[in-house]
Formats: structure tokens, C-alpha cells, sequence
């Protein structure tokens, strides 16, 4: 909607004096009324419309999702239209029909005085009283309420309502209390993540931002920006696990393994404590003091030493004991350490102390240019895919509790249904419990949550009601738009009914990184920086006869070897 700019407007612009609270009640009362104030009753309001004028212009009448502005004495009160009716349709023209819109008050204007200018607020301080008039809020309001706030607030697109309204999320309010993008496949989740987190970087260039990408997606979109871990180049040291990330890796599920698991939970440190005591101050950067070393200490081990822990274990076992658990223990640890799937983690010759070079690169300190980490995990298992989030999302919780949140870091979780998953018994326990944790506690520590899914009802709850700025997307299905409605503020859930018919790129921004809930239209990426898309095209497949002798061939190649050939980026 783009009302008439020649209309009086009591907002003023930059550079202009703030005018007297007389004279902004006098501007007020110029803009075109549409209705009047019949009902109140807590945070909604109902509007008789005005007799409807022919000649009217459409752009001053309400809409679905439109903000409106009522005169409520000392403030002007903000509102979004939820619904609108006709209770009883008349076919007689002689009979004046009447008309309903029904609101949902957000915030408000305080008028200006000598001493202080007109400022938005969430929240509703004085409610409109039954005659008060209502009118469709002009651009100079809609543009004082989203206009950038200083140095904390970008731009990621416009204000559905008025194309030339920019959208406007503040920085700090986006990050510290976590955010989700959500949205059915195709409707521009990827986009518009890479589209925000562009934005912000053009603002503060150094950051610290880790985006877990589970298709491979976003190498492009952040070009010479992002330093990319694949397959190929990632590295991540067994030891560096937890003793539940290491039991769920060697025993999913754990049932059934209670003597093995007991017998590594001994085996662990001292092994741990074996290669340390080895080490000379020169060969470790970082000497731990060995009685203070426990199961879960991120300190190296050797695999031949856990190994030959357990058969110095078996040498002194007499007969009458039960060699089966260390047997077992043992043949468990050998398979697993030369399984190609795990190469990541075992298949490193030397163990070195690079905790301190991992956590640098993993969360670019220094920056250098590259404030993004990409950890491509579309060439690994699922069950290695789970031990990959889980440990970098613990690190990030962990690296901002030792350091007490002085670099603050952002990490982004692609598909956290994942990984997060509403039912406890699902996924793999560690990284649920990481994620949930970061979601609890991380704003304290300095890390930021930022979680993306096609499935809010299928993702945690505790997750989703803990990122206080959503930006909903098209979905669909009915079961996940009462998910979200669960998470939103009351005074939103209006908005969520326009969810189905949301276009490509449009969201509903909802939350306290966002001015006030309101539909917005991302702005485009560059052409070269949009996420690649792996979905497969059936129509091009289709078309041409597939000639190449030796395409299975390759493909059983990598299948035992489990090494996925990723398609090259154009």
C-alpha cells in the first residue's frame, strides 16, 4: 500500500523539528478516516468502517495484515488487521451495510513533547477508548517504525504493505535471543538465510559464523567469505569427543553393551593420562595437569594405546574371569577406527594437540577476511552426520563459556529437525542435548542458535520457543502452522493465517529482532551467490539416453569405499 505522500503526516523526518503535541493531533485528524472504535477487550479491538466511498482510493482502505493507527490520547496506538466481515450482508442498496475489521494492538506511538520526540514501543500503555477514529497508517509512520536504528539495524528486504518501506531487523535483538527460519521446500529458506546473514556481514564484517550445511548448498553464496569444510578436508579428532558422543558412536543405542561401556569409561583416561605423561612441555602446547584429567578431557590419545590398555587387561585376567566384554570392547574399537565412514576421525597417522588450531579455524579467530565456516556434511553417513553437529555445536557452547562470550559466534543448524527432533527417542542423544543446551543457555555465553526446518512440528519445541525472532515462510500443512502458532506471541497469530499463500521470498517476521510482526518480501540475492540446489531435474535425466559404460561401475566404486564424488559448482 502506498498512501497519497501529499496526506500530513505527524511523523517527522530527520532534520526537522518535532512538532508540539497539538500540532501532531492536528495532523492526525487530517489523515483519511476509515472507522471507528466499537469494541475493546484486551489486545484486540473492533472498527465499524465508514460508509464506503466508490471514489475512495484503494490504497487508504484496510487489508488483511494491514497496520492500522488509532488516536488513544497520549499515544497513537499501532494495530493489525486480523480479520474483516460483513455480519449481515444486505441486497437492498437503501440499507447501510455494515462492515467489521477486527485488530490485534501491537504497540504504539508516544506523542511527541518539548523534550522528547515521537517513539515507537511494543506493547499497549494507552488503549483506545470506544469512538476513537481509526485510520490506515501512512508511509511516514510505517517509515519511522521500521527505519534503520542506528548502527544495530540492516536491511534484508521491504514491508509488504508499502513496497518502499524498507524491512528492518536489529542485529543484536536477532542474535542474542536466536532465530528460525521456517518453511515448506522450495518456499526460499536457503535464500533467505543467505540473504540475512549477507546482510549483517556487510554491516559488521567480523564475524564468527559456523553454518552446519547438510546439502552443500551455501559454498557460493558467500564466495572468498567462507572457508569450506567437506568431506574431503574435515578433520575432526576422535578424542575431541565426549564420552557419550564416543559410546554413541562405538554403541548406538547403548542397550545391551553396560559391561563394555563401563570397562571404556575406565580405559579412556587412562589412556588419556599414558600419551600425556609421554608428551614433553615442547611436544604439547597446552600441558594438562594429569590428575585433573577426566573421561570427557579434550586432550589426545592414542587408539593403540586404549587398545593396548585392554590387552594388558586381558594378560592378567585369570581363567575364572570373563574375558568376553574386553574382546568385545576391543573388536568393537579396531572396526570402528578403520571404517572409511570415520576416516575424519580415525584415519590420521600422528595425534597432535591442534585443539587450539581447530577451534581457531572453526570459528575464524582471527576473521581474516573469512568471518564464514562451512561444514559440508551432505558426503557423510547420517549416523557421522550426528557426530559432526554434536561436537561443533558443544565446542561453540563450551568455547563461549571458557571465554566468557568475547567473540560472540553464530551457528547455523540447517534442517534441525534433524538433529533436534521432537520426539526424545529419535536422533542421536548428544546432539539433541547440545542443541537444546544452546538454545537454553547459549544467549549467555555469547553463542547465537539459528535453526532452519521444513517441519516445526517434527524440531523440539524447547528449540523453537527459545528463538524469539521467526521469520515464517509458506507452509502448508496444517500440523506445522499450529506448531508455530504454539511459539508466536498471541498478538501474532493473526498473520499466520496468510501462511499458505505466502510467495516465493515473502515471510512473516514475527519476534524482538523485527519492529513489530509484519509481512515482508526478502530482497534478491545476487545471481551468483544463491544456494545451489541438488534437487534432481527427472525432466532433464529423462531426456537423454544414458550411454556411459561405466557410470555403475563408478557409482559401486564409491559406494564401498563410501566416498560421495560431489557435483562440481558452475
Amino acid at each position: 500500500m502506498q498512501p497519497n505522500p501529499s496526506r500530513k503526516s505527524p511523523i517527522v523526518r530527520k532534520g526537522t523539528a518535532a512538532p508540539t503535541a497539538e500540532a501532531y493531533d492536528t495532523a492526525f485528524q487530517e489523515k483519511p478516516r476509515v472507522g471507528a472504535v466499537v469494541s475493546v477487550t484486551g489486545s484486540h479491538a473492533l472498527v465499524l468502517l465508514d460508509p464506503d466511498q466508490p471514489d475512495e482510493e484503494r490504497d487508504f482502505k484496510p487489508q488483511l495484515g494491514a497496520i492500522m493507527s488509532i488516536d488513544a490520547g497520549h499515544a497513537v496506538v499501532l494495530g493489525l488487521v486480523s480479520a474483516m466481515s460483513v455480519p449481515a450482508p444486505s441486497h437492498d442498496s437503501a440499507v447501510q451495510t455494515i462492515r467489521i475489521v477486527e485488530m490485534e494492538l501491537i504497540g504504539e506511538f508516544t506523542k511527541p513533547t518539548i523534550n522528547a520526540p515521537a517513539r515507537f514501543k511494543r506493547g499497549v500503555s494507552s488503549f483506545p477508548t470506544l469512538g476513537d477514529g481509526v485510520h490506515v497508517a501512512t508511509r511516514d509512520e510505517l517509515t519511522a517504525l521500521f527505519s534503520l536504528n542506528g548502527t544495530s539495524s540492516v536491511r534484508i528486504g521491504v514491508v509488504k504493505q508499502d513496497a518502499q518501506i524498507p524491512a528492518t531487523v536489529n542485529v543484536d535483538e536477532l542474535f542474542s535471543r536466536h532465530c528460525a527460519v521456517l518453511g515448506t521446500t522450495g518456499a526460499g529458506k536457503s535464500c533467505a538465510l543467505a540473504l540475512l546473514l549477507r546482510s549483517v556481514l556487510e554491516r559488521f564484517p567480523h564475524g564468527h559464523i559456523v553454518i552446519l550445511d547438510p546439502h552443500n548448498e551455501y559454498s557460493k553464496s558467500f564466495e572468498d567469505r567462507a572457508v569450506v569444510f567437506d568431506p574431503t578436508t574435515l578433520t575432526l579428532p576422535y578424542w575431541m569427543l565426549t564420552f557419550d558422543e564416543l559410546v554413541e558412536v562405538l554403541y548406538p543405542g547403548k542397550e545391551g553393551y553396560t559391561e563394555e561401556i563401563e570397562l571404556l569409561a575406565d580405559l579412556v583416561p587412562a589412556a588419556k593420562k599414558l600419551n600425556m605423561s609421554g608428551l614433553s612441555r615442547s611436544q604439547s602446547r597446552l600441558r594438562a595437569d594429569l590428575t585433573a584429567i577426566t573421561v570427557d578431557t579434550p586432550t589426545p590419545y592414542r587408539v593403540s594405546e586404549l587398545l593396548g590398555l585392554i590387552d594388558k587387561a586381558l594378560g592378567g585376567l585369570d581363567s575364572t574371569r570373563n574375558t568376553g566384554p574386553y574382546k568385545r570392547l576391543r573388536n568393537r574399537i579396531s572396526t570402528i577406527s578403520q571404517d572409511a565412514r570415520y576416516a575424519f576421525m580415525f584415519g590420521s597417522l600422528t595425534i597432535q594437540d591442534n585443539l587450539i588450531d581447530f577451534l581457531g579455524q572453526l570459528f575464524r579467530i582471527p576473521v581474516d577476511g573469512q568471518p564464514v565456516s562451512i561444514v559440508e556434511l551432505g558426503g557423510l553417513p547420517s549416523e557421522v552426520v550426528q557426530v559432526v553437529v554434536s561436537v561443533v555445536t558443544r565446542l561453540a557452547f563450551e568455547f563461549g563459556l571458557w571465554s566468557n562470550g568475547a567473540a560472540p559466534i553464530a551457528l547455523v543448524c540447517e534442517d534441525a529437525h534433524r538433529y533436534a527432533p521432537a520426539d526424545a527417542n529419535e536422533g542421536f542423544g548428544p546432539t539433541r542435548r547440545s542443541i537444546v543446551r544452546l538454545a537454553k543457555e547459549g544467549r549467555k555465553v555469547g553463542v547465537s542458535l539459528w535453526v532452519a526446518s521444513q517441519r516445526p512440528t517434527e524440531l523440539d519445541p524447547t528449540v523453537l520457543s527459545q528463538c524469539n525472532t521467526i521469520f515464517a515462510m509458506r507452509l502448508a500443512n496444517q500440523a506445522d502452522q499450529e506448531a508455530l502458532r504454539a511459539a508466536v506471541p498471541d498478538a501474532s497469530t493473526s498473520l499466520l493465517s496468510c501462511l499458505p499463500s505466502l510467495g516465493l521470498g515473502e515471510a512473516i517476521a514475527v519476534g524482538e529482532g523485527v519492529p513489530m510482526p509484519t509481512r515482508i518480501r526478502f530482497d534478491a540475492l545476487p545471481r551468483d551467490a544463491v544456494p545451489r540446489s541438488l534437487t534432481a531435474s527427472f525432466s532433464d535425466g529423462w531426456s537423454v539416453e544414458l550411454e556411459d559404460s561405466g557410470f555403475i561401475e563408478r557409482i559401486v566404486e564409491q559406494w564401498r569405499a563410501q566416498r560421495m564424488l560431489l557435483p562440481e559448482i558452475e
